[in-house]
């Protein structure tokens, strides 16, 4: 997915991403489904721009 993909919400912090990252990987037992790994990668693209002090709203 590319970030362009995501669509407006609130604003997360990037500890807040982190949490919720590790929860997808821990109730997906360690293998990703098609759409835990769409929500992934969307996590993840949301987790790097607040790393890097960006605000991208979240989806």
């Amino acid at each position: 997915m590319s970030p362009d993909s995501v669509t407006p919400g609130s604003v997360r912090s990037a500890a807040e991403l982190n949490e919720r990252i590790r929860d997808l990987w821990r109730r997906a037992g360690g293998s990703l489904s098609a759409q835990d790994r769409a929500e992934y990668e969307l996590l993840v693209v949301e987790w790097a721009a607040a790393m890097r002090g960006e605000v991208i709203e979240a989806a």
